[in-house]
């Protein structure tokens, strides 16, 4: 399938997709939002085990398309904000691990974006703001996954000031992962996803939705949820594979991995 605003490449088990307006400092523009989310729901039904989300030219992200916005009425505005909820959403709801890849600035909408991947790694020169605070629209929905990430005092100096944190700032408050050197943001990109998406797919993508439904449950709701995930997970084929692998200490077959390499410590 060919997009009108991303780049689609697949190399082995990653797909990467690639914002593509450059000249609009690929703005969150409503049509761009569901075609992000179309590619997202596509790729969640192949076999890639990994996505990488990345962007062309000199930002990351500059966030909602003001135009979208200007004498826009109500049910307008809710519709864009909805649309932008549902493709947030599906970043996280997909099986698939999801790592930003910021090489500059990721402003409101797109921070938010990056927040709301599974790991970012960004160069050390990028920048991150959400920066309503400086202006007439406070950035409310991109607070949302930015306080989840970060924490309230943080997320809120970052939110009424609108001031942009540089990127080890920003691996610092765990905005994201690590900053690395430009020259070296691809490599490092590829070395985490690598690592977070090798051994089981099924017991990765089970790992990924239980984290989210259980984070910010009451901690024994969440212990609740992460007993009987886990207990159902463990007579999955997968996990009793991986458990006869380490006791025979042999190499696991798990579905689609015939590659693994054998576990260092039990599933």
């Amino acid at each position: 399938m060919t997009y009108e605003h991303l780049l689609l490449s697949t190399d082995g088990p990653i797909t990467t997709v690639t914002l593509n307006r450059a000249d609009k400092r690929n703005a969150l523009a409503l049509n761009v939002m569901r075609e992000l989310t179309q590619a997202l729901r596509a790729i969640a039904g192949t076999e890639a085990r990994g996505v990488i989300l990345a962007a062309n030219g000199p930002v990351f992200s500059a966030g909602h398309n003001f135009a979208d916005m200007a004498g826009a009425t109500l049910e307008q505005a809710r519709e864009l904000f909805l649309v932008c909820t549902e493709m947030m959403d599906t970043v996280q709801a997909i099986p698939q691990v999801v790592i930003a890849r910021v090489h500059a600035l990721a402003t409101a909408g797109g921070c938010q974006l990056v927040a709301s991947c599974d790991l970012a790694v960004a160069a050390d020169s990028a920048s991150f703001a959400i920066p309503g605070g400086k202006a007439g629209l406070f950035c409310h929905t991109p607070l949302v996954a930015i306080a989840r990430n970060i924490g309230r005092k943080r997320a809120l100096e970052m939110a009424l000031t609108g001031d942009a944190i540089d990127a080890p700032t920003a691996a610092d408050w765990g905005l994201i992962n690590k900053a690395v050197p430009l020259a070296q943001l691809e490599a490092a990109t590829l070395d985490l996803i690598q690592r977070a998406t090798r051994g089981s797919a099924l017991s990765k993508a089970l790992g990924k939705q239980g984290f989210y439904h259980q984070v910010d449950l009451p901690q024994g709701q969440a212990y609740d949820f992460a007993v009987e995930r886990m207990a159902t997970a463990s007579l999955t084929a997968d996990a009793q594979e991986g458990i006869a692998a380490f006791l025979e200490k042999r190499v696991a077959n798990y579905v689609q991995m015939p590659d693994a390499k054998p576990p260092s410590h039990p599933v």
